[in-house]
């Protein structure tokens, strides 16, 4: 693992400009992506590591962040333990044989990196390869938000399943929940040991639980998960709608708490006392609109920072289809510009 800027600031040190990258960077608001996409389906590419490390190394030569994020999706893992899925256009995942009793959850296999997600840990190998020396960020979906996928069958507003499935048959939840746990840190470690220079949870959905329930039913997880993972690179845990579970968020373990724009990020290091790094976190439709609105967002954000160490600037959530990719130029470059004029 090569150390950098974005590595520093995510262990808290003195870095010489915020360091800057994009979740969802590499991907659907490029002409490149879109024009791969009319040939190839997202599985498809992310399956084939030459084309995914590609589609994840691009937007460091077009926009200047600081990181790649690798190409992949939360569900593949998923996959090599016998979960039946699609993706479908403008809504996401859809599970086939979606998981609500005991038997559905011991029907699952044992997960294996090396034989079940071969080919994202080649995309590892290729990009890292590619960036020379630029750090490539991995990452997983977090137990309750994979879990969600998997008892609901597909994306819901409400996941009135899952929390049916929580409240009243315990036993299948903590079965299930622990055998994702066990997944994802197989599958982080493998990532780890491959190339990545940081690990990133995302728990997109966990933000519809109340905090004594997230305290319940997800937090021993997520705990377990970076206490595993160790020290050997910065961890990252994105919680999106998290502005309820922002203490509970720190006390699982991660380096950085990366938040979305429903939270002051100058708030959520007074409620950490400041011992967490912090990520994010403009709004991606203030991206998307770019201009003055833009520019607005981002510098608010920056004072709200106030140069403290381990901010990582990032959208509150993944870069919007619609979005210019100049627009995301401009933001870099003017993160850069502010934070080295300040230090």
């Amino acid at each position: 693992m090569t150390e950098s800027t974005f590595v520093d600031a995510c262990r808290r040190k003195q870095v010489d400009h915020t360091p800057v990258w994009f979740m969802r960077q590499a991907g659907r608001y490029l002409p490149s992506y879109r024009k791969l996409r009319t040939t190839k389906g997202i599985l498809e590419i992310a399956k084939d590591p030459e084309l995914a490390s590609d589609v994840t190394v691009d937007p460091v030569r077009r926009l200047g962040v600081d990181a790649a994020v690798m190409f992949a999706d939360i569900m593949l893992p998923l996959e090599g333990v016998g979960v039946k899925f699609r993706i479908e256009e403008n809504l996401g995942p859809v599970i086939q044989n979606p998981i609500r009793t005991m038997k559905d959850v011991e029907a699952l296999s044992e997960f294996d990196p090396d034989r079940h997600v071969d080919n994202v840990l080649g995309t590892i190998r290729l990009a890292v390869k590619k960036l020379r020396g630029t750090p490539l960020v991995g990452f997983s979906g977090a137990p309750f938000t994979l879990a969600s996928y998997l008892v609901e069958g597909s994306p819901t507003r409400d996941f009135q399943k899952t929390k049916s499935l929580m409240y009243t048959e315990p036993d299948v939840w903590r079965s299930l929940m622990s055998r994702l746990t066990r997944l994802v840190i197989v599958y982080l470690r493998a990532q780890v040991r491959d190339g990545v220079s940081a690990a990133q949870l995302f728990d997109s959905w966990v933000g519809c639980l109340s905090p004594e329930d997230y305290r319940t039913f997800a937090m021993p997880y997520t705990k377990e998960i970076f206490g595993a993972l160790g020290r050997k690179v910065p961890t990252i845990h994105f919680c999106a709608n998290s502005g309820t579970l922002v203490e509970d968020f720190a006390r699982t373990g991660p380096d950085v708490l990366s938040v979305d724009w429903r939270v002051p990020i100058g708030t959520v290091w007074e409620r950490t006392a400041g011992t967490k790094g912090v990520q994010g976190n403009l709004d991606p439709a203030a991206a998307a609109a770019g201009g003055k609105v833009m520019e607005k967002g981002a510098n608010r954000i920056l004072e709200e920072a106030a140069g403290r160490r381990g901010h990582v600037f990032n959208l509150g959530h993944g870069v919007l289809r619609e979005t210019p990719p100049e627009n995301l130029r401009r933001l870099v470059q003017l993160v850069h510009g502010a934070t080295s004029k300040r230090r």
